[in-house]
């Protein structure tokens, strides 16, 4: 890697290029997955699990994590496509499972998009296990 990778929490002068890098490598997201509002989400709880990787003063990966008492969750890791496969999305993984085993966390589930193949391989790449279950969802309120 050229320059430093510093993983950091997020802070809110990282918003707009958040938001950003989530709409670049997230273009399909639904609309209630919109990055303001899961930014400001996200800040309401666990916000020191919400993770910005920066080189040179540029955000150029995030991922949220969160525990529940029961399971820990990885949501919108995301690394620049410029910057991919130069250890980055490790590094931020890495940095997230710290987190959470910090509170004790047992186990941490994440969701993939099935047709996602080389995601889905990223993860196995770092220990992690597709698991057969049937993905179920519900939304709750107004967005």
């Amino acid at each position: 890697m050229d320059a430093e990778i510093k993983i950091t929490p997020y802070c809110c002068e990282d918003e707009a290029q958040v938001v950003a890098l989530w709409k670049a490598v997230f273009p399909d997201d639904p609309p209630w997955n919109d990055p303001l509002f899961m930014i400001r989400r996200k800040l309401t709880v666990q916000p020191e699990l919400f993770l910005v990787a920066h080189s040179d003063g540029m955000v150029v990966g995030t991922v949220m994590a969160g525990f529940d008492g029961v399971r820990g969750w990885i949501h919108h890791l995301a690394v620049q496509t410029e910057f991919r496969r130069k250890g980055i999305g490790t590094m931020l993984m890495r940095s997230a499972e710290n987190g959470l085993s910090a509170l004790d966390c047992p186990k941490v589930n994440l969701q993939v998009r099935a047709t996602n193949t080389a995601v889905i391989t990223f993860y196995h790449a770092l220990g992690y296990n597709s698991e057969e279950r049937a993905s179920l969802g519900k939304r709750l309120g107004k967005d």
